[in-house]
């Protein structure tokens, strides 16, 4: 089958300013890559006519479809739709359709619709409309010679419906896409490197058309299996078989698959097991708790927390020893275990987990440097205490610490050494 490319333009200053974060690419990238087709190129260009001509010129000698987004507003600095019009030689005209949305869009917010928000309407006469129903600017389907160009509002929550709902089936009636299926294998515990050598013959042996990626991230490895076919349904039979060859190598750093997280999977296990959790947080200051009740439905197994930052408040609201913290720090198997334990009484709960360490990009001693994390595990039975070495980011060391203990909650809810 002959590969489809594509190319995604993105239109305006404020992108080039670094003033706004470019998600849409990112978004339109991933819903093109699971219509297998390939994406060869991203472009940014300001709201200059020449700059846009260039970019759609360029675009059209080397992809077959080119999707553009910005510049659709209702301001003199919105140029997208007059530059569409010049570069497919077309006059612009009216869509009563959009004239209607647009007008109703105003009316029922009670707002008076003037003559710049009604040239929202104004089309190139070549192009067919995509109506936009979550904004007011439509989006445009135009085709030459055997070529698709798309050109779509910034606004990221209207770009993402419009692409899904109106964009995306007008692709596959044009272009015939084949299937492609991804299969995300999530694990954690242990490094890119490593990881890659204990599964190094069961990639090596991977059927023809099946691609694996290794996806890294905070102390976490995505393995991302992909394929490609007009039989979906061998494809996915064949891409599971490979899943259930994999697992039984890797099974203990496995904690979900595709959309799952690390928070959720921990959410099924608390939930499976009846157990209640309450955390006690130094160096990440929060951000624990943070992935717990980022959860619908978490309150009913995670009951509370402490961010215990200074001394005076481990000891006076964690009941932390003063002679614990004078001996050994604040940062140390001692205190953690403390923390831990203590929390774990303060609220009743079956678990508890605490965080403390140096999280940069200062406050280390020679002993102590940056990036020395201790965690613990207290469940009344048993304390677990494990240190961690991490790096001089301040914003990874957190999240790093957070995941650790997310993952330390995992093994012991699962037995895994």
């Amino acid at each position: 089958m002959k590969p489809i490319f594509a190319e995604i333009i993105t239109i305006g200053d404020e992108i080039l300013y670094g003033q706004i974060t470019n998600t849409n690419t990112k978004f339109i990238s991933e819903k093109l890559s699971d219509l297998g087709i390939k994406v060869i190129r991203h472009t940014s260009v300001g709201d200059q006519e020449s700059e846009i001509l260039g970019a759609l010129h360029e675009a059209e000698t080397r992809a077959d479809l080119t999707l553009m987004t910005g510049g659709l507003g209702p301001t003199k600095d919105d140029i997208t739709k007059k530059t569409l019009a010049k570069y497919f030689d077309s006059a612009m005209v009216y869509d009563n359709k959009v004239l209607q949305m647009v007008t109703d869009f105003f009316e029922k917010r009670g707002r008076i619709l003037t003559d710049i928000n009604r040239a929202q309407a104004l089309v190139p006469e070549v192009c067919k409309v995509l109506y936009n129903d979550w904004g007011t600017a439509p989006a445009m389907w135009f085709e030459r010679g055997g070529k698709a160009f798309v050109s779509m509002p910034g606004v990221p929550k209207e770009m993402e419906k419009l692409m899904t709902d109106r964009v995306i089936p007008q692709i596959k009636e044009f272009f015939a896409t084949p299937t492609i299926i991804h299969k995300v294998i999530h694990t954690i515990g242990i490094g890119e490197s490593m990881l890659a050598e204990m599964i190094a013959d069961w990639e090596d042996n991977l059927p023809k058309g099946i691609g694996l990626a290794y996806l890294p991230s905070y102390g976490a490895v995505r393995l991302r299996l992909t394929g490609m076919s007009q039989d979906a349904e061998n494809l996915a039979k064949i891409i599971q078989n490979e899943v259930d060859k994999v697992l039984p190598i890797i099974e203990k750093y496995v904690f979900g698959f595709d959309e799952d997280t690390l928070e959720t999977a921990v959410a099924k296990l608390l939930l499976a097991q009846n157990k209640t959790i309450a955390t006690a947080e130094s160096c990440t200051g929060g951000y624990l708790a943070h992935l717990f009740t980022k959860i619908a439905g978490s309150s009913r197994y995670y009951l509370g927390g402490i961010v215990a930052y200074s001394n005076e408040i481990k000891m006076s609201q964690l009941g932390i020893k003063s002679e614990t913290l004078v001996q050994h720090g604040a940062v140390s198997e001692a205190t953690i275990r403390e923390m831990a334990e203590n929390v774990r009484l303060k609220y009743g709960t079956h678990i508890g987990v605490a965080t403390s360490g140096v999280a940069g990009p200062d406050g280390g001693t020679p002993d102590k440097p940056v990036g020395t994390v201790w965690i613990a595990y207290a469940d009344g039975n048993e304390t677990f205490a494990k240190k961690l070495q991490l790096f001089s980011d301040r914003g990874i060391n957190i999240s790093m610490s957070a995941n650790a203990v997310m993952d330390l909650i995992r093994r012991k809810l699962q037995n895994i050494n």
